[in-house]
Formats: structure tokens, sequence, C-alpha cells
């Protein structure tokens, strides 16, 4: 029998799950999948804690003690989310030390409503960091134009980052000058760079979903910016990877910042629905599925090596193909990012919403 997901890991690709909650943890499927599907990593975001929070009543005993505690909402949320997040820490810790700090990492973001504030973005880091106090966490902040300063000062605190919400090839430049600068400064602020962690997530599908409405039904371009796209980033992270400014990192201990390919979930039910994985196998990646995307791979996914480095030339030809058909690539990214911003501050506005119900709830039946 094959193992798709096993192919995918041997051919140099880490398999992570997009999603947690509690009831996952409880029921020992987070376990479970870490045995049987591969899986190394977790990331979270607002929305899939709003959906967890949401359902079920796995919260409600932490939900009425805070109540009687009287915390403020914002305590409640954190104190909600570490919990997971810490205890998803504890579960995937022994890949954590198996991989020599690379996998085994868990991620939580910073309160999206902040991401315009950098100052506000590397507090928040920093107490989500001693809240969770497990050394596989990442810090989950957006690539913003404000972020990227924070990307560093958090870097430069010896903190572990995830940067989200990246869309643009010149915005993952960026981000990457902001990781080289962040583990310059851990350096000089006397931190050992060989536990600091770090992906770049590289939005895919969510592309392809912008671009094909642009094109229209029928274009014979649809579905090809998105793969494209990401190859190309790939080819970016080549060459900054080999460097002499990242050279000097690495003989202090450092190790890169992977390339993670998030939004691998297929939005047009047309495509594959493993595309967003088995077109994009390359060496030292992450791709963070969620669970059908998960279970579609090790069913059906077929793994043909690498499929992003033999790829360049005709990456750069899509995107020159796009351009040449009026699909305006800077506005797309800047779109992107934008609805990806509110997306999810809309999902906390919901998951703060949520809680301060649930607490009004629990307080009053105490």
């Amino acid at each position: 029998m094959t193992d798709p997901l096993a192919d995918l890991s041997a051919a140099g690709v880490a398999v992570w799950l997009d999603d947690l909650s509690r009831e996952r943890l409880r029921s020992g499927n987070l376990a479970g999948l870490v045995k049987t599907r591969h899986v190394v990593g977790v990331t979270t975001n607002p929305t899939i804690f709003q959906k967890a929070l949401s359902e079920g009543a796995v919260y409600d005993e932490q939900v009425r003690e805070l109540a009687l505690r009287g915390v403020d909402i914002g305590e409640a949320v954190r104190a909600l989310t570490t919990y997971d997040v810490r205890w998803a820490c504890d579960v995937l810790r022994p890949a954590y030390d198996l991989s020599d700090t690379v996998d085994g990492r868990v991620s939580i973001e910073v309160d999206p409503r902040i991401s315009a504030d950098t100052a506000r973005t590397v507090a928040e880091a920093k107490a989500l960091w001693w809240l969770v106090d497990r050394p596989n966490l990442f810090i989950k902040i957006p690539a913003t134009l404000e972020g990227l300063p924070a990307i560093t000062e958090t870097l430069a605190a010896g903190i572990s980052v995830n940067v989200t919400l990246i869309f643009s090839l010149a915005r993952y430049e960026a981000v990457m000058d902001a990781f080289l600068a962040g583990l310059e400064g851990a350096r000089a602020n006397g931190h050992d760079l060989a536990g600091i962690g770090s992906v770049a997530s590289f939005f895919v599908s969510r592309v392809d979903t912008e671009v094909d409405k642009r094109l229209g039904e029928g274009h014979p371009l649809r579905g090809k910016a998105a793969i494209a796209n990401a190859r190309l980033a790939y080819q970016h992270y080549e060459r900054v990877f080999s460097s002499d400014r990242w050279k000097a990192l690495a003989a202090a201990g450092a190790k890169p910042q992977r390339p993670l390919w998030a939004s691998t979930g297929v939005k047009d039910p047309s495509y594959d629905d493993t595309r967003y994985v088995v077109e994009l196998v390359a060496p030292g990646t992450v791709n963070t599925m969620p669970e059908a995307t998960l279970e579609a791979v090790a069913d059906h996914g077929v793994i043909r090596g690498d499929t992003v480095r033999p790829y360049y030339a005709d990456a750069q030809q899509a995107l020159d193909e796009l351009k040449a058909a009026g699909v305006d690539y800077d506005d797309v990214v800047e779109v992107l990012e934008r609805e990806g911003v509110e997306k999810f501050e809309v999902s906390w506005n919901e998951l703060i919403a949520s809680v301060t119900d649930q607490l009004k709830k629990a307080g009053a039946s105490a």
C-alpha cells in the first residue's frame, strides 16, 4: 500500500494540520494524526478558534471558572486559546525534539485588530510567548507593512515567529529581510540562534480565487496564478538562503526560515482537491492543511518528487501571461492582504462576542 503523506515527508515537506480544538486534543485525535498521518505541526488562526469555541461544551468548565474569577474578555480569550495551544505543544513535543527544534511547532496568532500597531504587536507576542511557555511555540504575526518591524523585534527577543498572510513576492522579500535582521538582533542580544525558529506562510488558494474571479469563467489561465506565485517564492527563498548574509547566521547556529504553504484547501470544486499539495513539493518546506485536504492527500495524492524547482520558467511565463491578460498582480495581492486582515478581525470579534456571551451565562448560573 502507498502512503502519500510519507512520500511527501520523504520529499522534504513537513506535514502540518491547519486546525485545533480542545475536542481534537481531548479525544486524542491530534495524537492520532501524528501517528497515522505524519503530522508534525499545527497552525491556528482566529477563525479556527472562533469555530472551536462555538461548538460543543468542552470549554464550559474553564469558562465557568473564568466567570467566577471575574476576568475581562481579553484575559478570558487568551486563557482559553493558550490552554489549547499549550496542550498541542505538549502533544507535538516529541516531533520538536526528534527534528532538532525544526518541527513539532504550534502557532498562535496575535490579536489581528492590532496588526497596524507595531509596538502593541510586539508586546502581545511577548505576552503570548510567556503565557504558553513552551519552546515549540510559534507566534503568528501578519506580514503587513507595520508587521515587518514587529517580526524583526520579536525574533531579536529570542521568540520564534510564524509570519502569516504573505501573498506577494515583493512582500516575501521584505519578510525574509525582516527575519535576517531579527536573527542578527538576536545574536547581538546574546540569544542562542539554534532554538529560534520561523516559517513564512505564503497563502496559495486565495490567489487563484481572486485571479479566477477577474478572469471569468472558461478562461484558459484560470488556476494558473497561485501555484506559479508560490513556485517563484521558492526561487526567491533559494537565492536569499544561499547569500553570504545568511551563511554568517547559519555559521552561528541559525536555521532557515522555511516557506510554508498555507490556504491549501481547494476553493473551486472543479480543481483537484490535492493540487495545492502535490504541485508544491520542494525540500525544506511546510504544507499546513485542513483535515479534509490532509485526508484527500492520504487517500489519493500522487507525490511526483520536486514539483517546484523544475518549473521556475513556466511559473514566470504564467504570471507574464496573466499580466498580458489584464490581471493587475499588485492590486490582486493588495486586495488579498487587506481582506485577509479583515477576515481575521471579523473572526476575532465573533470570538470575543461568543466568549462574552458564555461568560455572562456562566456568571448568571454560578
